[in-house]
């Protein structure tokens, strides 16, 4: 049991069980891709659109699906799965696209939930109404990579919408009882304590289902490695990173789902920081912080009342 709601913890209960995500690829590209909003992309974004670990779009969504749970069955003795969409923007379609897509995983009986990375510019009315109607019959949420609530680090990092329309569209997922989970990112490029204070009280106000915390790192093959090679801003040091995430995990809301607090970079393209190569002595370390600070464990009971609280909020169940 951890000192934070986690997501192992919260969904082995949620589900009754070891829960895993499968990573797939549903063929989408993104509007700060295609030239519709620029073809740069966010500038922290790789080729593979943050989606290394995703199945290959050259196979069927079943096939996909199918080879991930091979893959993962000797790391992980799963018993229940999310498919997860995650790379690129994967609501950036027709709602033709879309139903064609999604009906097929919400059909499968060992698929448990589906989680869907997108951009509130890509979340019009008619595709919230379809994401009501999956809601019913399969656990979802969206996962929003917010990043910042600055402005003016929105548009160095190229978001290519405002931070008015990303509070427009959560605002409506929350009318329309569909969960999401927000990416915030320490370190951005000319970003201080403040920026990163700002960031986590608002997603503090804010209480989403979810959260995930990344450390900047820089790839070798996205826009931000020119940046960082002529601008030169700086990087967080581990000790700051760490430090960073036990302020987060201290002002979220209680019931906000912890789905990861660091960055997992594909170790052949990383530039910086060399130190977020290892994941698993990152989270060590925020674990034996957390000890050292005397946290309390987060009960099974406390846990079970949590799980009973999204659960009246997720029409599936």
């Amino acid at each position: 049991m951890r000192r934070f709601l986690s997501f192992n913890d919260f969904f082995k209960e949620y589900y009754g069980g070891k829960t895993v995500k499968l990573s797939l690829d549903g063929g989408f590209s993104c509007p700060n891709r295609d030239g519709t909003l620029s073809e740069i992309g966010c500038i922290f974004c790789s080729d593979d659109g943050s989606g290394e670990f995703a199945g290959s779009k050259y196979l069927s969504l079943d096939e996909q699906i199918e080879s991930q749970k091979e893959f993962l069955k000797n790391k992980w003795k799963a018993e229940n799965y999310i498919a997860y969409f995650q790379n690129f923007t994967n609501t950036y379609g027709s709602l033709e696209t879309l139903r064609k897509i999604y009906d097929e995983v919400v059909k499968r009986d060992d698929i448990k939930g589906i989680s869907i990375a997108t951009r509130c510019d890509c979340l019009d009315d008619e595709k919230i109404e379809y994401l009501k109607e999956i809601s019913k019959k399969k656990t979802l949420w969206l996962e929003l990579g917010m990043q910042t609530v600055n402005e003016n680090t929105i548009k160095v990092i190229n978001r290519g919408y405002s931070h008015k329309i990303f509070d427009e569209t959560v605002k409506k997922l929350q009318d329309a009882n569909i969960l999401f989970l927000i990416h915030a990112i320490f370190g951005l490029p000319f970003e201080d304590e403040k920026d990163f204070e700002n960031t986590i009280n608002y997603i503090r106000d804010l209480a989403p289902f979810g959260v995930k915390f990344h450390n900047l790192y820089i790839l070798k093959d996205s826009p931000i490695y020119e940046l960082y090679k002529n601008k030169n801003f700086k990087i967080l040091s581990r000790y700051e990173y760490v430090d960073l995430v036990l302020k987060a995990l201290d002002t979220i809301y209680e019931k906000t789902v912890v789905h990861r607090i660091t960055g997992d970079p594909p170790k052949a393209k990383l530039f910086e920081p060399t130190w977020c190569a290892d994941k698993l002595s990152v989270i060590s370390e925020i674990d034996k912080k957390l000890k050292e600070d005397n946290k309390k464990v987060v009960s099974q009971d406390d846990i079970k009342k949590i799980v009973g609280y999204w659960k009246n909020i997720d029409r599936a169940f």
